[in-house]
């Protein structure tokens, strides 16, 4: 059997990913905090302004949120009159977020953000869809990993 060694840091795929992670943090907080948002927090504004009148659970699921981490992060912006919260009419199990008129205004601020992630990756818009798809390839392939690792 080959002598196999451990592999360096730099050689890790997981540690690239999250130096990757928190250099796009650090890319964009000058730019959240014009606008008084936290990444998390703009996270849940890009889906509401995909789609307005969503419930908490659904918001959550689409971020990889849990109730624990979302709720009180809702309950943020709704203080500050960006979001309300409501009772579902046909499920009152379920809370709906929706965007206030300040919040949907928000949009036109945000609007640069994107722009400047893609200048500032370098990237072709191509690019950054193609390596995207990567990613989200690698994370599905991940979670099905763990998940027949769970069984």
């Amino acid at each position: 059997m080959a002598h196999q060694t451990m592999p360096t840091i730099d050689q890790m795929l997981c540690f690239a990913v999250y130096a990757t992670g928190h250099a796009f943090t650090r890319f964009y907080k000058p730019r959240l905090d014009a606008l008084d948002l936290t990444y998390p927090q703009y996270l849940v504004f890009l889906v509401l302004w995909e789609q307005d009148d969503v419930t908490v659970k659904a918001l959550g699921e689409r971020l990889f949120l849990d109730s624990g981490t979302i709720t009180p992060l809702i309950k943020r912006l709704e203080a500050r009159g960006l979001v309300t919260r409501r009772r579902d009419e046909d499920d009152e199990r379920q809370v709906r977020i929706r965007l206030t008129k300040e919040g949907r205004d928000l949009k036109a601020r945000a609007f640069s953000i994107p722009l400047a992630v893609i200048e500032g990756t370098g990237l072709t818009q191509d690019g950054a869809g193609a390596m995207r798809e990567e990613l989200l390839a690698l994370r599905a392939r991940l979670d099905a990993a763990l998940s027949a690792q769970d069984k």
